[in-house]
């Protein structure tokens, strides 16, 4: 019975990879749609809009419809991803905020992070910087704690709200420098970048995209850039992990999932035109222009990724009681 039971298993298992691998031998034959949860317009948009019209070439002429579903926190994207059928002809980017802080931050979630997807390809992250308004008396990140160490609560920290992503990493700051900053909410991004650029903020949290403006007109400063590597039009800005902050774990991500059971060959194959797309030159400089970095690997090297980053963000929402909703 047992042996009989074994042999079954091996059957079964070797007539599913041999459906999988015939599937995946006719696949695409109609057009694949992409998920995102971005509206269309912005720099993630513009970003994905040309990689997928690539994408559609390599893949035999197929067309790849981006589909935006913005909204909720990203719920109604990852929830349409997590009930679409997994047959390889529903991709789906997601972020940080749907797959590492939602988990977190909402009691009840229409999918599950971990369990409902296939990832395929890690994508690019987004250049965060601490960007100083013009009239701080800083130039480096030295210069600031040296300052804000000396002076608890001098200096305010702009931020889009309680537990919004600035306003933790302004209390982490805090706690890594033993000093504090004084955090001062705005509703929106536009109004907290003219606070900075009029020096009614000393410091904020953004990505380098909306704040690269700023800093071309000389109304505002970087003192550090979360990169792997320095940007190689302002080499004089540190990384993150240069100033000090290599613990931070807040860097915002993009990717490519599928649905679970997806099969494995359509994963292989799309994991392989993807990688081979964001390798090309136009999209290295296209990543470069929209001031993204590039992070394209293998299935299992983002699915590391995605739960050890999801454990980073959960360590971080204990530690500050950010509330559940």
């Amino acid at each position: 019975m047992i042996r009989s039971l074994a042999l079954y298993s091996v059957v079964f298992a070797i007539v599913a990879a041999a459906a999988s691998q015939a599937t995946a031998q006719t696949y695409p034959s109609r057009p694949i749609r992409v998920i995102i949860a971005s509206p269309p317009g912005t720099s993630v948009d513009s970003v994905i809009r040309p990689s997928a019209q690539e994408l559609g070439l390599r893949l035999g002429g197929q067309p790849v419809i981006i589909e935006n579903r913005a909204g909720a926190s990203e719920i109604i994207a990852q929830e349409a991803c997590a009930k679409s059928s997994p047959d390889g002809y529903t991709l789906c980017l997601v972020s940080k905020d749907g797959m590492s802080y939602n988990p977190h931050l909402y009691a009840k979630l229409p999918y599950d992070a971990d369990k409902d997807y296939q990832p395929v390809t890690h994508l690019f992250f987004m250049t965060s910087t601490l960007a100083a308004s013009a009239s701080l008396p800083a130039g480096s990140v030295n210069e600031l704690r040296a300052l804000a160490s000396a002076k608890p609560g001098a200096f305010n920290f702009g931020t889009r709200g309680a537990n919004s992503n600035q306003d933790v990493f302004r209390q982490w700051l805090g706690i890594q420098w033993k000093t504090e900053f004084v955090g001062v909410p705005y509703k929106g991004q536009n109004f907290l970048l003219n606070a900075l650029a009029a020096g009614e903020v000393h410091l904020t949290l953004g990505s380098l995209g909306t704040i690269a403006g700023l800093v071309q007109s000389g109304k505002a400063k970087l003192l550090a850039m979360e990169r792997s590597k320095r940007h190689a039009q302002m080499p004089e800005v540190p990384t993150f992990a240069e100033a000090g902050f290599e613990a931070w774990p807040g860097r915002p991500f993009w990717g490519i999932v599928v649905p679970a059971g997806t099969p494995g060959a359509i994963v292989g194959r799309l994991n392989a035109e993807f990688v081979q797309v964001f390798r090309e030159t136009k999209f290295q400089q296209l990543l470069e222009k929209q001031y993204f970095e590039s992070a394209v690997g293998t299935p299992e090297e983002f699915a590391s990724f995605l739960k050890s980053d999801r454990e980073r963000i959960g360590l971080l929402v204990r530690a500050f009681n950010i509330p559940r909703q």
